[in-house]
């Protein structure tokens, strides 16, 4: 069973530069962990233990993308140029292992039109099967018009997009995460929920917002099973603008979302989700370096899971396969 691994990070030390170097307002939480401590230097290495890491977890192959907050909250011409780099790094890893391998764009959403251009170029230059993006652009949310450009090319393309935590703005961390004290403040507003709620609230507003009415075909890839809201599908139809779609909202979800673990390796989150979704919207990821699933943890929470073998192998890897054939080059 071949099993891919689709939100598994790396860093590049232009980019750590850059966010260095960023005034403090838009310095994601995730820095520290990215520039300090096991972590980053693992987020460093991409041909080095990574392979040992992938082989004791039982993936076979990394699907990389830049890791948290991306170039996103980085200054116009400083997210353009880095773009290109981080792109052109992951091509060039693929290609010298394209059996371990495969990579998702970067893309400069400070500047829509050149972030639709580059994600053209990295799908069908650089052979890369989408791209990774943040919820927002500085002070914008993700389905604001500006950004439609790299909506509608990611369409055109029929190339997914995944849509991945960052942390929530600072008024947001100091009123609902702040005054536990700063490490507990900093989990809760990340990886404890504050990260969840707040990508949760991004695919809702695609969704909520009509922008998923516009782009009808668009491929939207969620982490931590479908990032909470998953959960409260019944409740969210009683919202007034749901009424107002032109599919209920569950649909969305059935068509437009598919979801992945991130290393959350919960059978009863799995069950849910294939209930919800159904088992062909699963994809597998296991959240390389911030999570490990050390002494075949990966492969082993599959081969448990009851499902019928065609399922599992679905999940493992045949699902994203199959949606990368269906990328226009």
């Amino acid at each position: 069973m071949r099993i891919i691994g689709l939100e598994e990070h790396f860093v590049i030390e232009e980019v750590l530069d850059a966010w260095r170097a960023l005034d403090a307002q838009w310095q994601d939480l995730s820095l520290r962990p990215s520039t300090q401590g096991e972590p980053a230097r693992r987020l460093a290495d991409l041909e080095g233990e990574r392979f040992a890491a992938m082989d004791d977890s039982g993936v076979d192959v990394q699907v990389l993308s830049l890791s948290t907050p991306g170039v996103q909250n980085l200054e116009r011409a400083d997210a353009v140029a880095l773009q290109k780099v981080s792109n052109d790094r992951v091509a060039e890893v693929v290609r010298a292992h394209p059996d371990r391998y495969q990579g998702l764009a970067t893309l400069a959403t400070p500047d829509p039109d050149a972030a639709a251009d580059e994600l053209r170029r990295a799908v069908t230059s650089l052979g890369l099967n989408g791209a990774m993006l943040f919820g927002r652009t500085r002070g914008k949310n993700l389905d604001d018009p500006a950004f439609w450009p790299i909506l509608e090319a990611a369409q055109a393309l029929n190339a997914p997009l995944y849509l991945h935590p960052q942390s929530p703005p600072p008024a947001v961390r100091s009123a609902y995460y702040g005054g536990l004290g700063d490490a507990m403040d900093a989990s809760l507003a990340t990886h404890g929920i504050g990260w969840h709620y707040e990508t949760g609230v991004q695919l809702l507003r695609l969704i909520l917002g009509g922008v998923l009415d516009r782009f009808p075909d668009l491929q939207i890839i969620a982490g931590h099973w479908g990032e909470v809201v998953l959960f409260y599908l019944e409740r969210l139809e009683t919202i007034p603008a749901a009424a107002t779609l032109e599919r209920r909202l569950a649909d969305y979800f059935r068509e437009n979302v598919y979801l992945t673990p991130s290393g959350m390796f919960t059978q009863r989150y799995l069950r849910w989700a294939t209930d919800i979704v159904s088992p062909e919207r699963v994809l597998f990821a296991t959240d390389y370096p911030f999570e490990l699933a050390p002494d075949g943890g990966a492969r082993r929470f599959l081969l448990e899971a009851d499902l019928d073998q065609p399922t599992r192998e679905g999940i493992a890897s045949a699902n994203w396969e199959r949606l990368c054939a269906g990328i226009r080059r």
